[in-house]
């Protein structure tokens, strides 16, 4: 999904970024592929994970509450451990779209026996200017708290324009238009980014490749639908020229009556 591959993407090219707002200290990590868990059951396209030489920080990013997500997260904390046992392990979830849901304020998985913590952000509730920051969460400061969301991408924008790297700045403001889209219109979006800032990013071409798929798939369905329509009119046809009963050729085509209505008045 787009908000999974963006998310991601800015966690590869911003670990550190990512790290020291969560953590609230200035600390370097890296990325760990989530693959070196070598378990069949981690979803690569949402666990981000990042790491030192003495703590693990495990990031989901969710745009609504999922009943799954304690439990997953519960399981990702033993995953974890399991492969580096000497190491402290911080997880959060970061909320993207604002929500009057009370589970969001879930922070634990319980089971008798057995309780697993977790952080929550609430990304409406971050003021925009923490957010802004950091080049790697520039993107997210549309979705902060903030007086003037449109106001506040353009600030994002400008930010990003002065990274001295050319594909962080793709990949950033690629994100930011993505990302910008849970909150505003996409018309306003479009006044503030231009769509060929962005096209070389690795995030906006996933996110095309997706779109294209989802279109061919959709193309398909609807190719095949629309043959077994035509083919049932052709069977009805045959079938009112032979002299058949409407009400037998509604229950053999399936065709509605005003649709045999319509094959007869051609």
């Amino acid at each position: 999904m787009s908000f999974d591959n963006t998310c991601r993407r800015l966690a590869e090219l911003f670990p550190s970024d990512f790290a020291s707002w969560v953590l609230g200290r200035k600390v370097t990590y890296t990325e760990l592929s989530p693959t070196e868990l070598s378990t069949e059951f981690i979803r690569a396209d949402s666990l981000i994970l990042l790491q030192n030489s003495n703590e693990i920080l495990h990031i989901e990013f969710q745009t609504i509450y999922k009943d799954s997500l304690p439990m997953r997260l519960a399981d990702y904390r033993l995953r974890i451990h399991r492969r580096f046992p000497n190491k402290r392990i911080h997880q959060v979830v970061i909320y993207l779209r604002r929500t009057k849901s009370k589970k969001v304020y879930q922070d634990f998985f319980q089971i008798a026996g057995m309780t697993a913590y977790f952080d929550v952000i609430r990304i409406w509730e971050v003021p925009s200017e923490t957010l802004l920051k950091y080049p790697g969460l520039t993107p997210f400061a549309v979705l902060g708290q903030t007086q003037n969301a449109t106001q506040t991408l353009r600030s994002a924008v400008k930010n990003i324009t002065k990274l001295p790297d050319e594909d962080q700045q793709h990949e950033a403001m690629a994100a930011s238009y993505i990302l910008a889209g849970l909150k505003l219109k996409p018309e306003l979006i479009s006044q503030v980014i231009r769509r060929d800032i962005m096209q070389e990013s690795t995030t906006y071409q996933v996110i095309l490749k997706e779109g294209i798929e989802q279109g061919i798939e959709q193309g398909i369905g609807q190719g095949i639908e629309t043959g077994k329509i035509r083919q049932k009119g052709e069977t009805a046809l045959k079938m009112l020229k032979k002299g058949f009963a409407i009400d037998d050729i509604i229950e053999l085509t399936n065709l509605t009556l005003e649709q045999i209505q319509k094959l007869q008045a051609e």
